[in-house]
């Protein structure tokens, strides 16, 4: 007897009755099943080995999907249980899940894990992924699964069951000799492994409470494959080569002080950077027909009560009691804005009313989310307000894609686009949420602009698209925001006079582009490792002296970089040139003027570029009309 089942592409197709889905993949093709990795049926993923039912949706996963890859390192977290079980008899098993590129597993065990232990662990691991063990799944009663968990002594898995609402279903999976609690699903057996490495061990208290005991939470990352997982290793020294932590130190960019733990101190380098990027910023604006205002930084709690942050977002904010009242540093600059718009009356002749603004916030972020300027605790937004009617939306959003595309493409960054919809906590009523909603997601179809759409993930008051930037070792980075708000202007009660003399709300757009600056500039260290393009670099041309006696001519030759708005230092001390030109590569400065009697006598200078090294002798006129070059096209 057969039933029929429907493939993901819309298909039908009959197998026999009892057929698992690693049968159903088989009589697909033979290189399906050898690849096939876990089922998807019904919407729910389930291991190859689960009997199939008439009228079942089913699809089938291989490694090149996440989901299965997931699935794939959470079989790994098994694998490295059973080698720790095997090499460490008394370490008791907590939890161990798949996380973004690995997983992780708990264990309470005596000594400190080191090193060393790891390596060990790494090869047992090795030795169980030849032995080929099945991953085989047990439906068990509580009382069975209680039973089985005491005789092993593993009091973590008993609290776990004992904690499971009653009349749930309790599923055990089993590889050779280990048994563990788990919903599953797994991969078929254990060499399906392919590529996978054990990083490092943490502390993590039980079940995150710190009362409870510390365990040993043992970290690995895994991938379909050798060469994804070589690629993530490196990319992963890559990433410590580039920390902007690291390199903003060395370069002279910024610093932190214990007096202002999250309050970035910027050098005046990281100042000089931080304007070149706020001057592109307000050319792009300004030829994009925005207007720029500034708002105060402290306003009344009242302000507060109206936007709605005082009861969606107080705890990430400073509050401070002025006069009797209380007040608070903005987080953001949305109700400042509302503020702006209010200060005179509006006709729709005014729309849309493209309104910048480089607001200074300040947020409560706890000491342990802090990192460098990735996550700081005040930093400058840019942010504009777009008023306007709507049927001016969609036209509207595209223009501002276009400018974040612009934006963007001057750094090499590409990115991929998410639209984030109603979140639980939300106000506004469904038929506004609905035309926010579909005035984003229309926009983006019209610009053909492939999206992921991100349920329930907008802000309380409107739905968003995200941009996340690629970087140059391929992480990505959410930075530009697009957010379409039809809640601040009824709460403000933002009013204009139509067409029809009656007064009527208009629509706002809340956008940014670099999002945080301080972030940006994050970013843009660890994408360009510190070698920023000529136009942003803050020191462009670095002018070397081979000794005193040229001490003239070289001030001479930064004096007319100078003249012509070039960003120029020179190196007085009395070193060796050789030295010079090391420290100057390593401050990774575009060009380097080496000054010596051959140029002194020939009116001329030496040059070195990071780009091609050792230029030989030119005119300074052609280095400063190529650098202008640069600086006027922005180029990489």
């Amino acid at each position: 007897m057969s039933i029929k089942v429907k493939l993901n592409d819309g298909s039908l197709r009959e197998v026999e009755e009892n057929s698992s889905v690693l049968d159903l993949a088989n009589s697909i093709s033979r290189n399906l099943g050898k690849n096939a990795i876990v089922g998807e049926v019904n919407n729910t993923l389930v291991d190859l080995s689960h009997k199939l039912k008439d009228n079942d949706e089913v699809n089938i996963l291989t490694t090149d999907n996440e989901k299965a890859v997931e699935v794939l390192r959470h079989s790994i977290s098994h694998i490295m249980a059973q080698a720790v079980k095997r090499l460490y008899k008394d370490a008791k098993l907590a939890i161990g899940p798949s996380i973004e590129n690995g997983f992780y597993y708990d264990f309470d065990i005596e000594n400190p894990l080191t090193v060393e232990d790891l390596e060990k662990i790494e090869q047992e691991m090795n030795n169980i992924i030849n032995e080929n063990l099945k991953f085989e799944r047990m439906d068990v009663s509580r009382e069975e699964a209680l039973k089985l968990m005491e005789e092993r002594n593993e009091p973590y898995k008993v609290e776990l069951i004992n904690d499971l609402p009653e009349g749930e279903k309790i599923s055990l999976y089993k590889q050779g000799d280990y048994v563990d609690l788990c919903r599953g699903p797994h991969i078929p057996s254990t060499k399906y492994v392919k590529a996978f490495k054990l990083t490092s061990v943490a502390g993590a208290y039980w079940r995150g409470n710190e009362k409870n005991k510390m365990l040993q939470r043992v970290y690995g990352v895994a991938f379909k494959d050798k060469t994804s997982l070589e690629t993530y290793l490196h990319n992963l020294e890559e990433a410590k080569k580039r920390d902007h932590r690291k390199l903003g130190k060395e370069l002279k960019l910024f610093t932190f002080a214990e007096e202002g733990p999250g309050f970035p101190f910027f050098l005046p380098k990281g100042v000089i950077l931080k304007n070149t990027l706020i001057d592109f910023w307000r050319k792009l604006h300004y030829e994009a027909g925005y207007v720029e205002v500034e708002t105060p930084i402290m306003l009344n709690k009242k302000l507060w009560e109206t936007s709605g942050h005082w009861y969606h977002y107080k705890e990430n904010m400073y509050t401070s009691m002025i006069d009797g009242e209380e007040f608070a540093l903005k987080p953001m600059n949305c109700p400042g804005g509302m503020l702006v718009y209010k200060s005179e009356a509006h006709s729709y002749r005014d729309f849309p009313m493209r309104v910048g603004e480089l607001g200074r916030v300040h947020r409560h972020e706890l000491s342990g989310a802090l990192h460098g300027l990735m996550r700081v605790r005040a930093f400058t937004q840019d942010d504009a307000h777009i008023f306007m009617l709507p049927d001016q939306i969609k036209s509207e959003i595209k223009g501002v894609v276009e400018l974040i595309d612009k934006v963007y493409s001057k750094f090499g960054f590409k990115y991929h686009v998410e639209l984030s919809t109603r979140p639980e906590d939300s106000m506004g009523s469904d038929e506004e949420w609905n035309l926010a909603e579909d005035s984003l997601k229309g926009a983006l179809e019209e610009l053909n602009l492939d999206f992921i759409v991100n349920e329930g993930d907008g802000a309380f008051y409107g739905p968003k698209i995200d941009f996340h930037l690629e970087d140059s070792i391929g992480r990505t980075w959410q930075c530009g925001t697009i957010q379409l708000d039809f809640q601040l202007p009824q709460r403000f009660e933002l009013e204009y006079v139509g067409s029809d003399g009656e007064k009527h709300r208009p629509i706002v757009i809340h956008r940014v582009i670099f999002g945080s600056i301080e972030r940006f500039i994050g970013i843009l260290i660890e994408h360009f490792a510190g070698k920023f393009p000529t136009w942003l670099a803050p020191v462009q041309v670095k002018v070397l002296p081979i000794s005193d006696k040229f001490n003239d001519y070289s001030e001479q030759i930064k004096n007319e970089l100078e003249k012509n708005g070039i960003r120029v230092e020179m190196d007085y001390r009395n070193e060796k040139i050789g030295y010079k030109i090391r420290e100057s590569r390593n401050e990774r400065v575009p060009y380097i003027v080496v000054v010596g009697e051959k140029e002194e006598n020939e009116k001329k200078i030496s040059l070195r570029s990071r780009k091609n090294g050792d230029e030989g002798s030119l005119e300074l006129k052609e280095l400063i009309d190529r650098i202008n070059d640069e600086v006027i096209s922005k180029s990489l």
